[in-house]
């Protein structure tokens, strides 16, 4: 490499072929490292290498040590949104509205990338002014990244799809339902989980949703209760969750204000305005 740009050298260019040609649209510094033109190429100098191609718009910085080629590069099929979303953390599964969307379970498109992942798990933040203004999820060029971590022992319910030359993590559609009764702002709001209910419809596995919401909390067994009664399911299989002690009335809509008539057999607080319906 000569001192000048390391672009204008060629050798970045031909750096992000090697990695294209590897597969490697998602790599690691190291990753680069191992590839990159120039056997005393020191660190310092790969890290401006990488700093100018980043500029050059010719790869993408995902977080600190991580990147993906560009969408600009010729010939190379860009990094999927939910593959980026996999290589931010680990664990990751694609969940909340992101899941609701690729199950089918809704039309509306949403703006973020919703990913479920451990309070274990190192996930990136934003910095500085942005942090300053409150804002919310992690930019990635035009795509926003929303991580929701929960208890390890509460990340299951999983299942490995293709998204094109990808394989990612997705919760799979009973657990992604449960996760929009107890946090139905990640999924637009409760009116669209209520509407997902529904377009599950016979397809939903009632044995899984049920052992799944006995897993995570009270509240959330409640209120699938609530919903599944109203859908026609026979009382008798809903019983392990009518019989799940739980102290006080919760609301159906965790989002929502604490009125309404209160359901004794659920222990639910009916709390959904007039126009939506179960």
């Amino acid at each position: 490499m000569s001192r000048g740009n390391p672009i204008h050298s060629g050798s970045g260019v031909e750096l992000v072929r090697r990695l294209a040609v590897e597969g490697d649209r998602i790599f690691t510094f190291a990753r680069a490292r191992e590839l990159a033109p120039g056997v005393r190429l020191s660190n310092g100098y790969l890290r401006q290498a990488l700093h100018h191609l980043t500029k050059m718009g010719w790869i993408v910085r995902l977080r600190k040590g991580l990147y993906a080629i560009s969408s600009s590069v010729p010939g190379v099929s860009p990094a999927h949104e939910f593959e980026i979303a996999m290589a931010l953390a680990e664990p990751a599964a694609i969940s909340h509205w992101s899941a609701l969307h690729h199950h089918g379970l809704t039309e509306q498109v949403p703006r973020k990338v919703f990913v479920l992942t451990t309070t274990a798990a190192s996930v990136p933040r934003v910095r500085g002014s942005m942090a300053a203004k409150g804002s919310q999820g992690y930019p990635i060029g035009g795509t926003t990244y929303q991580f929701i971590q929960v208890k390890p022992e509460r990340f299951f319910g999983t299942e490995r799809v293709w998204i094109g030359e990808a394989r990612v993590t997705i919760t799979d559609p009973e657990r992604t339902l449960l996760d929009g009764l107890s946090m139905p702002h990640y999924c637009g709001d409760v009116a669209e989980v209520l509407h997902a209910f529904q377009v599950r419809g016979v397809d939903l596995n009632l044995e899984r949703i049920i052992e799944y919401a006995l897993k995570l909390d009270a509240a959330t067994a409640k209120r699938l209760g609530w919903v599944l009664e109203r859908q026609g399911v026979e009382p008798a299989k809903l019983e392990r969750l009518a019989l799940l002690p739980i102290k006080g009335y919760r609301v159906l809509d965790p989002t929502g204000p604490r009125k309404g008539p209160c359901n004794r057999r659920w222990m639910i607080q009916e709390n959904l305005s007039g126009t939506v319906q179960a």
